[in-house]
This record gives structure tokens, C-alpha cells and sequence, in this order.
């Protein structure tokens, strides 16, 4: 992931974490919260993907599997 790309990503969880303490601070249920938190960070792990963690877990996933055949 390049240098802007990860900026992008800390700002958009940043701006991700300062919703939730407003919604917690006006009083919204835990569940409701959470539930925003998932989805937000779902849709920024779609608009700004990163490759080499994926790529991590592919492989990972690979050796695992190759183990238990």
C-alpha cells in the first residue's frame, strides 16, 4: 500500500471513529454503534483495498491447506 493510499485509510478511520464517539456521546445504542463501525470500515476496506494484506492471507490460507492434505 503506498504512502497516500494509507493516509487516506488512517483519515477514514479516523473520521469512522470520531462518528461513533458522537453517536455513543447523543446516545445511541451499543449495538447501533457497532453495527456502524462494521459497515463503515467494510466500505472502506472496498474503496481503498489493501493488496498486500490480501495477498498475506492468500498465502496463508495456502499453507494451511496444503498442511491438511
Amino acid at each position: 500500500m503506498d504512502v497516500e493510499t494509507r493516509k487516506k485509510r488512517v483519515e477514514g478511520l479516523e473520521a469512522i471513529k470520531s462518528k461513533a464517539l458522537d453517536m455513543a456521546h447523543q446516545g445511541a445504542d451499543s449495538f447501533v454503534v457497532r453495527d456502524f463501525i462494521t459497515d463503515a470500515k467494510k466500505t472502506l476496506a472496498y474503496e481503498l483495498p489493501d493488496e498486500e494484506a490480501f495477498r498475506k492471507a492468500v498465502k496463508a490460507t495456502s499453507t494451511y491447506k496444503a498442511q491438511k492434505r
